[in-house]
């Protein structure tokens, strides 16, 4: 049976920079289609990072550029034992995997509100640590381990 087809979406830039990307961050950040609740806490947390660096974009832009996944491992079952298999990643899966990661990771601290945490996340994205960078290296780590099943990729 044939899967059914995926198309790709259109997304409405957000309001305040025009960025698609930060539209696209606001969505993953929503819970129960509460869009003004999210979108105050990303604009919030960029308030956070404009007392620091005078432009949040650039540092939002730089933390998913370093969280960005190149490889991941998926698994594939051949002749009864299951493979981890590592795949080159889409660029629009690259998005939401960074995104998630970063969102994961700020909502997993403790203490704070949610902008603090997430502005925190998101600069210590841009500098290469913080949670999610680990998440992303863990991944190319597994990956590279499992570089022997790269034939079973297809």
């Amino acid at each position: 049976m044939r899967r059914k087809r995926n198309y790709k979406r259109e997304y409405e830039p957000d309001v305040a920079h025009q960025s698609i990307a930060i539209s696209r961050f606001i969505n993953y950040l929503m819970y129960d289609g509460k869009r003004s609740v999210a979108e105050n806490n990303l604009y919030g947390a960029f308030k956070v990072i404009e007392k620091t660096n005078p432009n949040p974009l650039e540092v939002f832009e730089k933390a998913l550029d370093n969280v960005k996944p190149m490889v991941e491992v998926v698994s594939k079952r051949v002749g009864g034992a299951n493979y981890q298999v590592p795949r080159e990643v889409r660029p629009e899966r690259q998005f939401m995997l960074a995104s998630k990661w970063i969102i994961s990771a700020a909502r997993s601290k403790k203490g704070k509100p949610i902008a603090d945490k997430l502005a925190d996340e998101l600069v210590a994205a841009a500098q290469g640590e913080g949670a999610a960078i680990k998440k992303k290296q863990d991944i190319h780590r597994m990956a590279e381990g499992n570089r022997a099943f790269a034939h079973f990729a297809g």
